[in-house]
């Protein structure tokens, strides 16, 4: 998403901006286009010098320097940039912004440019939650400005409060999505993600290798296309999609009863999770100890959630999931039909890169119409949003 685009990058004066080294690292590994512009109090902190050699151009901090020979160095900035990046963003700097002031480099290229602007905030615990302060930053949000809310910690001050610097995941994120089209705008889209754990004593359960990076995946190109994003999801060591409204679970009875108290305010759902088919019938209060040479356990049916949500899903979209490890197309074109699903992402657990725990994914769809499309390799992101584009073609087509 950053390939290509140009991203302006505003140091200001405060102790964070030594992480700014690595924003400006990993936008140039995302093939963007970096140039950065300095406040005097910022080269206190961190060096011009450093900030060329990562950013690979010049950098700026002189009001009336010369580019070209001709153009002015603030409206050039300005007029560069596809989106502009305040890093980390003191109070002082919001509020000369919220106020019209442009008294430097930096707060007049800000207040000149036409892109989206980002302010990742990074102060004192106090500072931060000082009424002007907070009053400052609700005028620019309301006036269209991105903020990336800072963090909950350490400070540099040796006190602990939210304050510092969002990691650096949650501003890439943020950038990420500030220039993704919001063509997914009035959606509202439920995903489940994950394995269940189905326990069978206080300390042992049945489940599956599922990491739940497919269902996080889409729900983060949801998220970032302006999708409302319900992820309920099983176990998982990934962190919760920035801005989606996140419910954890565990078993396949907590699973499903989330999802149908979640289903009436969803317009689409996504079934991505590896739902356990089956649950101990019994769970013993403690643990089971070391016995006999086998032991035998009942086990019972688990719901059918996306079959319930089939017979119940009306102007819904519905999609499913199917992982085989033989027969692929005929067991997922079963299941499309049955559990009356609009769409379903087949894959083939035996093919490398397609299994479970892995960055990619090799997919093949099927629709209700019989066709069948087939998509190559892709990291998981990239086959989340081609998902989401099938999604909305078939949206379209609703209307």
């Amino acid at each position: 998403m950053l390939k290509d685009k140009k991203i302006l990058i505003g140091i200001t004066g405060g102790i964070a901006a030594y992480k700014v080294c690595e924003i400006i690292r990993e936008c140039v590994r995302r093939d963007a286009i970096v140039k950065v512009v300095m406040t005097e109090h910022a080269k206190e902190f961190i060096t011009p010098l450093t900030m060329q050699t990562l950013s690979r151009n010049v950098v700026f901090s002189d009001m009336f320097s010369l580019i070209k020979d001709y153009d002015i160095a603030h409206i050039s900035l300005a007029e560069f940039a596809d989106l502009a990046v305040l890093v980390p963003a003191t109070a002082n700097v919001i509020g000369k912004i919220a106020s019209g002031i442009a008294d430097d480099l930096l707060t007049t290229v800000f207040m000149a440019t036409k892109a989206p602007v980002l302010i990742c905030p990074a102060m004192n615990v106090n500072m931060y939650s000082n009424p002007v302060v907070q009053q400052n930053m609700t005028k620019l949000s309301d006036l269209g400005y991105l903020f990336v809310d800072p963090g909950y910690g350490e400070l540099a001050c040796q006190t602990t409060g939210k304050g510092r610097l969002a990691e650096i995941p949650e501003i890439m994120e943020a950038m990420e999505t500030a220039l993704t089209d919001k063509d997914l705008c009035g959606e509202h889209i439920l995903i489940t993600a994950g394995p269940t754990q189905e326990p069978f004593d206080p300390v042992r359960f049945i489940s599956n290798h599922s990491s739940g990076k497919m269902g996080y995946a889409l729900a983060a190109m949801a998220k970032r296309r302006g999708a409302q994003v319900t992820l309920i999801s099983g176990p998982s060591s990934l962190p919760p999609p920035s801005g989606a409204e996140f419910i954890p679970v565990l078993t396949a009875l907590d699973m499903r009863d989330a999802v149908m108290s979640n289903l009436n305010k969803a317009t689409v759902v996504i079934k991505a999770a590896a739902v356990a088919d089956y649950r101990p019938i019994t769970v013993s209060p403690s643990k089971i100890k070391k016995g006999a040479d086998s032991l035998i356990m009942e086990l019972v049916r688990n719901p059918d959630i996306i079959a319930e949500i089939g017979k119940e899903k009306g102007n819904r979209l519905l999609v499913g999931f199917a992982m085989e490890s033989e027969n692929l197309i005929e067991n997922a074109r079963e299941k499309l039909e049955k559990k009356n699903m609009d769409m379903i992402v087949a894959n083939d657990l035996t093919q490398e890169g397609a299994g479970f725990q892995t960055d990619t994914n090799i997919i093949k769809i099927l629709y209700r119409n019989g066709r069948l499309e087939e998509l190559p390799i892709m990291n998981k992101k990239d086959v989340a949003n081609h998902i989401l584009d099938r999604i909305r073609a078939l949206k379209a087509e609703e209307h």
